[in-house]
């Protein structure tokens, strides 16, 4: 079992940057692929960034690759997400989320989840 809870979001101008970050509780983490996802109001939640557990590999969405970077320290149970040149329609609330049971994209085959965390970016 693995609980996550996210934090770092808030309000930002077009053009700034926010850290999100994702504390994990449970023995496990280490062991787990982990993910980013978001959702917009209305909208179903999407895929942002994944990244492995045992290799520095990495995965973006094409609408967030080169502005934002995924990261894990195994050491200290955390995840962490990178937004820079954020934009109006990076607005959603983001979520945390470990141990994949098939594709790294798909919301429907991550097992455990944070709360999540409101990034609103101003025009």
């Amino acid at each position: 079992q693995v609980q996550l809870v996210e934090s770092g979001g808030g309000l930002v101008h077009a053009g700034g940057s926010l850290r999100l970050s994702c504390a994990a509780s449970g023995r496990s983490f280490s062991s787990y692929s982990v993910a980013w996802f978001r959702q917009a109001p209305g909208m179903e939640r999407e895929f942002v960034a994944w990244m492995a557990w045992n290799s520095p590999a990495t995965m973006y969405a094409e609408s967030v690759k080169g502005r934002f970077s995924i990261a894990r320290n195994n050491a200290e149970n955390t995840a962490s997400l990178q937004m820079s040149s954020l934009k109006p329609e990076d607005t959603a609330v983001y979520y945390c989320a470990a141990y994949s049971t098939g594709r790294y994209d798909s919301s429907k085959d991550w097992m455990y989840w944070g709360q999540g965390t409101q990034v609103t970016v101003s025009s």
